[in-house]
């Protein structure tokens, strides 16, 4: 289940932000969920730009949220659509899902889960320059394939895939594969510089 948007307006500047992005089944969730239980609730908080994109979806269609939020066939129904009024939005507001998301965000660590555009990474890197750093999970269509995923026209070459996968120099980038150095040891510098911040 996905978070939802909570919060009132904006709190203190985070000490740092991380923000992960990469294909559906890359295993992004699972690492963002990892480095939550590893620095805890008080010091680290999941930002999901989908899940405000989601509430904000359902309040102007009429859908019932809770199943857009899950992992069901329910959203699948709905996704391309979607993704489609989500660019609308964007086009209009690069920064629009990004200022909802992060509202009422209070922790020093920041972690955005599912930042999938140009203008999702630009945003939070002109709004936080120092703070701001970039991750990458990559995992192989194979791998994606055991995990669930297939190939869906309109959806896995849409931007909302697609938009990072050029034109950036990440500041780390995870293999999350079975034949690649282990989870925890490509995690290290990252939790390191998360622990860092933290208690600055």
């Amino acid at each position: 289940m996905e978070d939802r948007v909570s919060g009132p307006g904006p709190g203190p500047e985070p000490r740092l932000v991380l923000v992960f992005s990469g294909k559906r089944k890359s295993g992004k969730d699972y690492l963002t969920d990892r480095i939550q239980e590893r620095l805890g609730q008080d010091v680290c908080c999941i930002l999901r730009l989908s899940g405000p994109l989601k509430h904000q979806y359902a309040q102007e269609h009429g859908l019932d949220l809770d199943q857009l939020l899950g992992p069901g066939p329910y959203k699948e129904r709905y996704r391309g659509d979607m993704i489609c009024w989500g660019e609308t939005r964007r086009c209009q507001d690069p920064g629009f899902f990004c200022r909802l998301a992060t509202r009422g965000a209070l922790q020093p660590v920041w972690v955005v889960s599912d930042a999938r555009r140009l203008s999702d990474l630009h945003w939070f890197q002109s709004k936080f320059p120092r703070q701001t750093r970039s991750v990458r999970v990559q995992s192989s269509e194979e791998t994606r394939r055991q995990r669930g995923w297939s190939f869906t026209a309109g959806v896995d070459d849409a931007e909302s895939e697609c938009g990072l996968d050029s034109g950036v120099e990440f500041d780390w980038i995870i293999t999350n594969e079975v034949d690649a150095p282990s989870l925890e040891e490509q995690l290290l510098p990252i939790l390191k510089l998360a622990e860092e911040s933290a208690v600055l």
